[in-house]
């Protein structure tokens, strides 16, 4: 088994920044994938970015290109979503998850082995 922690979220005004970590357990964190997820209400749960495990390559979705990074600490065993300029739209609970499978763009959610419990984020306006 490999648990996953989100932490990191809250609530924030419309421009501010805030960094989620995805905190995993085991020494072989390095072999797996992490991607980011996040549901809003009433909306299905979408991929927000990846980093690999096998080359540390990164994707960030289109509709938050220049204002999130994805990146990873294999030495402490996390990985991060840094955001930028919040958006009342980034609204959302935020996922981490871990993946065997190749790449960073790995948007198929039945891929990722492991779930985080989620951490809310909440912008306001």
């Amino acid at each position: 088994q490999v648990h996953l922690v989100e932490s990191g979220g809250g609530l924030v005004q419309a421009g501010d920044s805030l960094t989620l970590s995805c905190a995993a357990s085991g020494r072989t964190f390095s072999t797996w994938g992490i991607g980011w997820f996040r549901q809003a209400p009433g909306k299905e749960r979408e991929f927000v970015g990846g980093i690999a495990w096998n080359d540390d390559s990164t994707y960030i979705v289109d509709s938050v290109q220049g204002r999130f990074a994805v990146s990873r600490d294999n030495a402490k065993n996390t990985a991060y979503l840094q955001m930028n300029s919040l958006k009342p739209e980034d609204t959302a609970v935020y996922y981490c998850a871990a993946t065997s499978n190749l790449g960073p763009a790995v948007t198929t959610q039945s891929w990722y082995e492991y779930w985080g419990q989620g951490t809310q984020v909440t912008v306001s306006s």
